[in-house]
């Protein structure tokens, strides 16, 4: 079968053939219709061994496909070597969940790999409450744009969008947005920490998350309490690392939290995935994504982020 191939996990994955995948007990075969390029599947890419046989693995967290009676599903974390980027692969089959009709294959694994982190985040992590205010950074971003839907749709009163030029505030379905190359960005931000954030989703970190971090903890100390707010840390595109004042945190009712696999269980994921899936429904999710077939996935590997590839063997 074809398959996007990862021999050399710095040079990203090649187009070529790969052993077919055979089920075992409480496994699944899934012929596979459409696949994202995500960054976390770039980064488990870049950071997964080889085996010693040598003959490296299938690129690809998860897809949508059709399993052996022909039924529609999104599936996670294919069994190694085999991966979601390729004609067919190997799941367990705890791992899938029913695709909803009238949802088109390619859609639906545009939501779900731009849309799962955030629903997580505010349904499990941090279960957002009705009027509440949610900021997000790389707001311009497949997941982040997404994010700013889901708080919407979750009950967020106003949503904030933290943006690094200008130019990507443009169309963003927020109520504020801040670009942080404008002069007086950072008074900005403090000023919308002042009147009340209740939970920041990050899919930045880095030197943006430093900048968000001062403006929210900055002045604070009141003998009274201050009020409680929840930073969750969904990606490290802009660094993995941050200054962070104890002080700060000290004189500040700032909780920093992260969001992932593992700070969620994969039970977590596969049921909201099944409720991120319904909404995009019903609701009209569809985040911005481009359609290519399996054998340009050298050529798009490596193009920004903030296009999200959908592959289609």
């Amino acid at each position: 079968m074809k398959a996007a191939i990862i021999t050399s996990p710095g040079d990203g994955p090649r187009y070529g053939e790969f052993h077919e995948p055979e089920a075992n007990e409480g496994e699944v075969v899934i012929a596979v219709t459409a696949a994202p390029i995500s960054p976390v599947v770039r980064t488990r890419a870049s950071a997964q061994p080889i085996s010693a046989e040598g003959d490296g693995f299938v690129a690809g967290v998860d897809g949508v496909g059709t399993d052996a009676t022909g039924r529609r599903v999104y599936f996670l974390f294919p069994k190694a070597p085999f991966g979601a980027l390729a004609q067919r692969t190997l799941v367990p089959e705890a791992l899938t969940v029913p695709v909803p009709d009238g949802l088109s294959d390619a859609c639906a694994a545009a939501v779900a790999t731009a849309g799962l982190a955030s629903w997580v985040a505010l349904t499990r992590r941090t279960p957002i409450q009705t009027g509440q205010t949610v900021l997000v950074t790389g707001a311009n971003g497949s997941a982040g744009g997404m994010a700013l839907k889901v708080a919407r749709h979750l009950g967020a009163g106003r949503t904030i969008a933290v943006v690094r030029t200008h130019e990507k505030l443009k169309g963003l379905p927020a109520d504020t947005g801040i670009a942080l190359d404008a002069p007086d960005a950072d008074d900005r931000l403090k000023a919308v920490f002042d009147d009340g954030v209740d939970i920041v989703l990050d899919f930045v970190w880095g030197s943006v998350a430093e900048r968000l971090l001062a403006a929210a903890t900055a002045g604070r100390g009141s003998p009274a309490g201050e009020p409680s707010r929840r930073y969750l840390v969904l990606g490290t595109l802009g660094g993995a690392t941050v200054p962070i004042s104890g002080y700060g945190l000290q004189s500040s009712g700032l909780e920093i939290l992260g969001s992932g696999i593992g700070s969620a269980a994969v039970a977590d994921y596969l049921s909201s995935v099944g409720e991120l899936l319904a909404v995009a429904q019903r609701e009209g999710f569809a985040p911005p994504h481009e359609v290519r077939p399996l054998s340009d996935v050298e050529s798009v590997w490596k193009r920004s982020s903030d296009v999200r590839y959908v592959i289609q063997p």
